[in-house]
């Protein structure tokens, strides 16, 4: 826990006052909290985390909740309306920014987003469903992502269309 917690001041800059960075520390606290052995250390620790939850979503707009699968150098750009399911899994360096929201598609349905790694999603943009963001795609800002966008690719627009990779992008236009 320490470690990822060291390398989320990193990736903050070292700036105490980014709201991204506390919400990271209490998410790093909970997930680390599920190896505790002692059942009572574990429920100690486990309302603590609960109350330092509430305190962190009430401070920052941000929910991260534990059961979320995260990577390394997550970084949550920005204040506020960061949304986060659960089920959700993200890679390694990923940029949110404010705005973002990564849930389920309809209510009562199982399926949220896996985001790859190097993954960038712009402020006010949604992803929803049981859809798959290939490594190093960029989601633009306010698009409504329903399907999968391939590893390298753009996705802009409401609902969202997929632009090809940049490496095909430059072919075509040569």
């Amino acid at each position: 826990m320490f470690e990822l917690i060291r390398e989320d001041w990193q990736t903050y800059q070292r700036d105490p006052w980014r709201q991204g960075l506390w919400v990271m520390c209490v998410y790093r606290f909970g997930r680390w909290r599920y190896g505790i052995r002692s059942a009572l250390l574990r429920r100690l620790c486990s309302f603590v985390y609960k109350c330092l939850k509430i305190l962190s979503q009430i401070l920052t707009g941000i929910d991260l909740p534990c059961e979320t699968r995260v990577g390394r150098r997550l970084r949550i750009d920005h204040f506020g309306g960061v949304i986060i399911s659960g089920d959700t899994v993200i890679g390694d360096d990923v940029i949110l920014r404010h705005g973002v929201t990564l849930g389920l598609r309809h209510e009562g349905q199982r399926g949220a987003p896996v985001l790859g790694n190097r993954v960038e999603i712009g402020a006010g943009a949604k992803v929803l469903g049981a859809v798959t963001i290939g490594d190093g795609a960029v989601i633009g800002a306010n698009a409504v992502v329903l399907s999968d966008v391939p590893a390298g690719a753009v996705a802009v627009g409401i609902p969202a269309r997929v632009l090809p990779a940049r490496k095909e992008r430059d072919h075509v236009r040569t």
